[in-house]
């Protein structure tokens, strides 16, 4: 065990840390909370969880040596999955570095019986700062260990956003001429089809064009086998995979909906396990999904959920279902941005079948209301899309109203049902950007 932590911190040491492309999630900003927290990095696999880290650990070490900082990747194969691997770790690094250690990176410790009450013990009694990186639900705010509760901050990690997508693609432009000039708008559209096709997963975004769906496939498989299988020990395997090619296959789902649809593919389960099944997809990260909106909760309950996916690769690698649906691909990309800017979000359908694809809420009350449609420039479409947004408006007393598109940017005055409001246009690249 010993020789095993040895090999490990002489590896850190002596290892150069890779060149990073800074993220919008500034680390530096938990060292001086006042009440010290254990910082959970939790997100879907290959979000760039551990590169946040090792570029985090860059700039410590600019004033503090690097035996000072640690990290530790517990997939490591060569890590024994036990308590005692734990327990001897930090003794083992006082003793070797002769030195206490300021900081812990550690990577994916949930893979390690009896985690949290280490981390509990560490945190009680030594001066260190902890960050934590994870891909699996165990290290979320709602099922994080009752020992933990209070003590944690949790940053939910994301594919890269647009903006972060370009700084990836070394893009450059001028937000406030890019609109005028037949060189670089071209090229900021390029990158936004770039990024509707093929996501924001860090590797995939830098890897070979022809081989990022492959990229994807492989990522897709892991998650399956690692993040879904093994952790919660499915025994049957076609059938989790038949609710998943349904999930990317489709823009909602209920219970009911998919047990009908199994049955007469010839798959035999229950609601019951159908419904386990898409709750271990969803801890996964791999897909999240939005309710209906209504102050009845029966009706939340009741009501299909909409399905989003944690990054458009998988929608183009995987499914078949939205190839060339830019609309789809809108939608995706936009709930994404969503949850990255911590929105609690919805969306409303009335008994016509009319729908507003995204509902904004806080503190209770429908904050906007809006709707993503990829092409607006025929007038029935605009009717169509302004029509909706008004009887939600009118049903909410929500007068933030906006649709998100391709290409049109304005302000209109709207009025049906006695409703008059003023609706905004905007185009995706640049709501991707505000």
């Amino acid at each position: 065990m010993e020789k095993v932590i040895k090999r490990l911190l002489v590896e850190w040491v002596g290892r150069n840390l890779p060149k990073c492309v800074h993220r919008d999630i500034n680390l530096n900003d938990y060292l001086s909370l006042k009440v010290n927290k254990i910082i959970v990095l939790n997100g879907f696999r290959r979000v760039g969880k551990t590169f946040i880290l090792y570029d985090f650990a860059t700039g410590l070490m600019k004033n503090s040596p690097k035996e000072e900082i640690i990290h530790i990747n517990f997939e490591d194969e060569r890590i024994p999955l036990n308590t005692e691997f734990l327990t001897e770790l930090l003794p083992t690094m006082k003793e070797f570095f002769d030195k206490p250690v300021k900081c812990l990176l550690l990577d994916e410790i949930h893979n390690i019986p009896g985690w949290s009450k280490w981390l509990r013990r560490i945190y009680d009694t030594e001066n260190v700062k902890i960050f934590v990186s994870g891909s699996s639900s165990k290290m979320s705010e709602e099922e994080i260990p009752t020992e933990l509760r209070g003590r944690f901050l949790e940053i939910k990690v994301f594919p890269l956003s647009f903006k972060e997508f370009l700084v990836f693609k070394d893009v450059h432009f001028d937000m406030k001429t890019v609109d005028y000039s037949d060189v670089e708008k071209p090229k900021l559209l390029r990158s936004l089809n770039e990024y509707l096709i093929y996501g924001g997963l860090p590797e995939i975004v830098l890897f070979d064009k022809d081989k990022k769906f492959e990229l994807a496939q492989s990522y897709y498989n892991t998650v399956i086998k690692r993040d879904i299988i093994d952790r919660f020990m499915i025994k049957n395997e076609q059938l989790l995979k038949a609710i998943i090619m349904l999930l990317l296959s489709s823009k909602e789902f209920s219970i009911s909906k998919t047990y009908n649809t199994l049955k007469s593919l010839g798959y035999s389960a229950s609601k019951e396990t159908i419904q386990k099944y898409l709750g271990y997809v969803e801890k996964s990260y791999f897909y999240f999904s939005v309710s209906i909106f209504s102050y009845k909760v029966k009706d939340r309950m009741q009501y299909p959920r909409k399905v989003y996916f944690i990054d458009n690769v998988f929608i183009n690698a995987i499914s078949t279902k939205f190839s060339g649906n830019y609309g789809a691909l809108y939608e995706n990309i936009v709930a994404i941005e969503l949850k990255r800017r911590k929105k609690e979000i919805f969306y409303w359908k009335n008994l016509e079948k009319e729908e507003v694809d995204f509902v904004l809420v806080g503190g209770g009350k429908v904050k906007e209301l809006m709707q993503v449609c990829y092409d607006t420039s025929s007038l029935d479409t605009r009717k169509r899309e302004e029509r909706v947004l008004l009887k939600a408006s009118k049903e909410f007393k929500c007068k933030n109203l906006t649709i998100i598109n391709n290409e049109q940017e304005k302000e209109v005055e709207s009025k049906w049902f006695g409703t008059k409001c003023n609706i905004k246009y905007i185009p995706l690249w640049k709501w991707l950007l505000k």
